[in-house]
């Protein structure tokens, strides 16, 4: 310790600065610099393609299921005789299309029975050939039941049980 000139006292050196006020600085001065990114992110982002989507999908039904009773037809012969046992379920846009599925249900079995009455056990065996139906069941459902009716809003055709003998 080095003494005073002036005084007996010996002068006290400074306490060494901790460095503790130094860290607090530096967590605040990046917590304000995040701070100010973050605000310029949210607030100053215009909408874009993200937000179109999201006002997108809160516009889009529910999809609607009618699960139809199974079908038991004769296929036409290869070279033997054959029968097919299917059941499946329509996928309609919305409710007002399954409502109208069922009201409508004897024209629709009536569609889909001369439809895979129509078909050789061979054509509907391969997943492409069960995909091909699909496609027509499809077709077929969305032609209207009588003039002057709005055609249904078939979307899809989801074969549940499947069995050729």
């Amino acid at each position: 310790m080095a003494l005073d000139p002036g005084k007996d006292k010996p002068v006290e050196a400074p306490p060494p600065k901790s460095k503790k006020k130094l860290m607090i600085i530096i967590v605040a001065v990046v917590v304000l610099v995040g701070g100010g990114v973050g605000g310029y992110f949210i607030f100053a982002h215009k909408p874009g393609k993200h937000e179109a989507e999201k006002v997108e999908e809160k516009h889009v039904a529910k999809p609607v299921f009618v699960p139809l009773e199974a079908f038991t037809v004769n296929l036409l012969s290869d070279p033997d005789e054959q029968f097919l046992q299917v059941e499946m379920t329509l996928k309609a846009t919305d409710e007002p299309e399954a409502e109208s599925i069922k009201e409508h249900m004897p024209q629709v079995r009536d569609r889909i029975l001369m439809l895979l009455t129509s078909k050789h056990g061979s054509e509907i065996t391969t997943p492409e050939g069960k995909r091909l139906l699909s496609s027509e069941i499809i077709k077929q459902m969305n032609t209207p039941f009588s003039k002057g009716e709005k055609p249904q809003a078939i979307t899809g055709v989801f074969f549940t049980s499947f069995v050729i003998q």
